[in-house]
């Protein structure tokens, strides 16, 4: 076996190593931002679901498109690893939908329907394969940092005149 395919290998290997350990991926979809996206490893590509009412958006991940997938240790926070993706979008009630629904099923929290869940998002959502295409990228050697995205979930304002001395009294106890 050539150095080549060696480094494949071990590219493969950390990729799914990876992806598989970290809690949230960071996905960037033809020109859209780069987003934090929870999913789930199975069958040799990360899956997400999306896209409707009360979940994830999705933005710029097509079906038959590209996908950058950034992967973050998840006890120290760093950069591990970043691999293209092939974007593939799951038909509702065909067998691999059902299998990856199940997956992913499990993994959901705070759901607001529970049981009902695989219903709501073959009616409102994709589900989506990223599968890894090979390629990784060199890790950066600036940190890449940038804005979040804005949001109408913020909730920062100023704080109540009366928290200082509330927080004063459980000092003293």
């Amino acid at each position: 076996m050539t150095a080549t395919g060696n480094d494949t290998l071990l590219d493969r290997a950390l990729v799914e190593e990876a992806t598989k350990k970290s809690g949230l991926i960071w996905v960037q979809g033809t020109g859209a931002p780069p987003r934090a996206l929870w999913h789930v490893w199975y069958e040799g590509a990360a899956c997400v679901v999306g896209g409707g009412p009360g979940e994830q958006p999705l933005p710029g991940l097509v079906d038959g498109g590209e996908a950058v997938v950034t992967v973050r240790s998840k006890d120290k926070g760093g950069r591990v690893v970043t691999w293209t993706a092939k974007v593939a979008e799951l038909t509702a009630g065909s067998p691999a939908w059902d299998a990856t629904v199940a997956e992913l099923k499990g993994k959901r929290l705070n759901a607001p329907d529970g049981e009902a869940m695989p219903e709501r998002w073959s009616r409102e959502c994709r589900v989506l394969r990223l599968e890894p295409t090979g390629a990784t990228a060199p890790l950066p050697d600036s940190s890449l940092a940038a804005a979040p995205v804005p949001t109408p979930a913020t909730t920062r304002g100023p704080i109540p005149a009366g928290l200082p001395r509330l927080l004063r009294k459980r000092k003293r106890r």
